[in-house]
């Protein structure tokens, strides 16, 4: 700190910046841009809980089913507009034909993951599907309370593998 004398008396300003960030945490788009490079990063990127690939099996997804779930969450910014790719779009990305990724969707919104809603436009007939991820949210959060106790089981581990014995927890 220092003290500096202004007309309207004496002032005290930091000689040090301090940023404000929570210690510990680093920037997730300074590190990610420091993994896979600023350019590719520019490009854009989609938040997903962790807890959706630690629990795909436990889901009944296949990896093909996942991919199509990424697509659509690349796509779903917004909570109240939900993404509406095409088939075609899908298709393109995924490399399966159209047909395959119809299918697919199907297989999803059978064991309730996905919600197909039907879109048209006046005077154009159908256009592509909304999807819904309502049921794929509600299944994640079901399945939380386990893996959030068993986090907390192996962080507990963990800590007791460093501490002597008779400090250890049962």
């Amino acid at each position: 700190m220092k003290i500096i004398k202004t007309p309207t008396g004496a002032k005290i300003v930091p000689t040090t910046v301090v940023p404000i960030t929570a210690k510990g945490k680093p920037d997730s788009r300074k590190a990610s841009e420091r993994k896979f490079g600023k350019p590719v990063m520019d490009l854009g990127f989609c938040i997903v809980p962790s807890l959706l690939m630690w629990a795909q099996a436990r889901l009944g997804i296949n990896p093909v089913q996942f991919n199509i779930i990424m697509q659509f969450a690349d796509m779903w910014w917004d909570p109240e507009r939900k993404p509406w790719p095409t088939k075609k779009l899908l298709s393109d990305r995924i490399g399966l034909s159209e047909r395959q990724i119809q299918r697919h969707i199907a297989d999803l919104e059978e064991a309730g993951l996905v919600r197909r809603i039907e879109r048209t436009r006046p005077g154009r007939g159908k256009t592509s599907n909304e999807y819904d991820l309502a049921g794929l949210v509600s299944k994640l959060k079901k399945l939380e309370p386990e893996f959030t106790a068993m986090k907390e089981e192996n962080s507990k581990r963990r800590k007791n593998v460093t501490l002597p014995k008779h400090r250890q927890q049962a």
